[in-house]
């Protein structure tokens, strides 16, 4: 398919920023910049964040700038690899030794409801947005190569990475067309995590239309909002260096043991399957359980001091990191087969839309259930931190269960698409 364009070559592409600490730099001074005008009492600003919430503008305008150029190619990969390794996990456990369990789990079966309905729509939409794109232009479908290729979409999109990477040994898929479904994949995970951020803001009239009953969701916030306020204290710089000495030693030992059970499982083939051989996932399963036992401890008197507040803050860069990889140019250059994967997307969405007004589930379960899916581990807490701190949790324990029923759910799509367009 020809490149029909290259934003790049309009702009700032002699000028690239290939200077980390700079790049870095900017990305916080934007999210500087974007909290200080959010919080600023003009009509104007009161306006313009009730239609774009800050937290979308800190994924964006890192998103605009790196497709205009700005920065230097690796650039952003570097600056997500250190949030990802040291911020994510980080904030994981920041979050969730905060988190009032007992509470957590008296949201009821819905939630895990709607995750499940958001992988069987995953699963279903494959088969039909190929089987559309077949009807309408079948030249693309003369051998067996997108199926095979979109196969590294369903595994993704159901689990993660490592699921992703089990479809591409399955189904044999090659590097450049494998290269071109990471395009479809981020792009359309990017706009529909965009888009729930947007909604994010506007969830009780959308809870509203989907008849959901919020009271579970409004318990947990409200249990949360107390404690704070009974608890909360100005932290000593005693305390910010317990937490923070606390917190990243856990963090490194997160990561040691995680890679040590993952090379246990590496010699394994179904191990590799089901994401067992994935230290990235063994990491986010410990550092959440370190979590889940602080909060039953005293180190959960952590959050009096802004533990939670934090991790928000851990949360938002990790969000502009994930800006700074988003390329907006791929939008045109690769656009039948990035439609394909907006179709699915679309059809998707349609879906668990539907289950959630069935069963009345609050948009909130609607949003992580299926960014659970589409997003993983990742990005479910920050889906769940837009709605309230209190329910990142949520989405760490979601994303994690993405992980477990990736490669099953994605090599189910797959057949049905074989099936379909084969």
């Amino acid at each position: 398919m020809p490149d029909l364009s290259n934003l790049s070559n309009l702009s700032f592409q002699n000028l690239a920023i290939d200077s980390l600490p700079l790049a870095f730099g900017i990305i916080m001074a934007i999210i500087g910049l974007v909290f200080y005008t959010q919080g600023l009492p003009g009509r104007f600003w009161r306006r313009f964040y009730a239609v774009l919430p800050g937290i979308v503008l800190c994924c964006f305008i890192p998103a605009t700038l790196n497709s205009l150029g700005v920065f230097a190619e690796g650039i952003g990969t570097q600056i997500y690899g250190f949030t990802a390794t040291y911020l994510l996990p980080a904030s994981l456990l920041l979050m969730t030794l905060s988190m009032d369990v007992p509470k957590i789990l008296g949201l009821g079966w819905k939630a895990v409801a709607m995750f499940f309905a958001a992988s069987i729509a995953i699963i279903i939409s494959g088969p039909i947005s190929l089987g559309i794109a077949k009807w309408i232009s079948p030249e693309m479908f003369t051998d067996d190569t997108l199926w095979r290729g979109f196969s590294a979409v369903a595994g993704s999109w159901i689990g993660g990475a490592a699921n992703q990477a089990a479809m591409k040994e399955l189904f044999g898929v090659s590097d450049d067309l494998f290269g071109m479904m990471i395009l479809v994949d981020t792009t359309n995970a990017s706009l529909w995590l965009l888009a729930i951020l947007v909604m994010a803001k506007h969830a009780d009239k959308i809870d509203k239309f989907l008849r959901a009953d919020t009271g579970s969701i409004e318990r947990v916030v409200a249990a949360v909002e107390s404690y704070e306020r009974d608890n909360a204290r100005p932290g000593s710089l005693n305390d910010l260096m317990v937490m923070f000495g606390l917190c990243f030693a856990m963090v490194g030992l997160a990561h040691f043991l995680g890679g040590e059970i993952a090379n246990f499982f590496s010699p394994y083939t179904w191990a590799v399957q089901y994401s067992f051989a994935s230290s990235f996932f063994w990491m986010v399963v410990i550092i959440t359980l370190i979590g889940v036992g602080f909060s039953f401890t005293k180190v959960r008197r952590l959050d009096h001091i802004g533990a939670s507040k934090m991790g928000t803050v851990f949360i938002f860069i990790l969000i502009a990191a994930i800006g700074m990889q988003i390329n907006l140019n791929g939008l045109v250059s690769q656009w039948r087969l990035l439609l394909i994967g907006l179709l699915w997307m679309c059809i998707h969405v349609m879906i668990v839309f539907i289950v959630a007004r069935l069963i009345r589930a609050p948009f909130f379960f609607l949003a992580v259930g299926s960014n659970a899916n589409t997003g993983g581990a990742s990005s479910a807490p920050i889906v769940a931190t837009a709605f309230h701190p209190s329910l990142a949790p949520v989405g760490v324990f979601l994303g994690i269960l993405g992980y477990a029923v990736g490669t099953i759910g994605g090599y189910v799509s797959t057949q049905l698409m074989r099936l379909v367009v084969g």
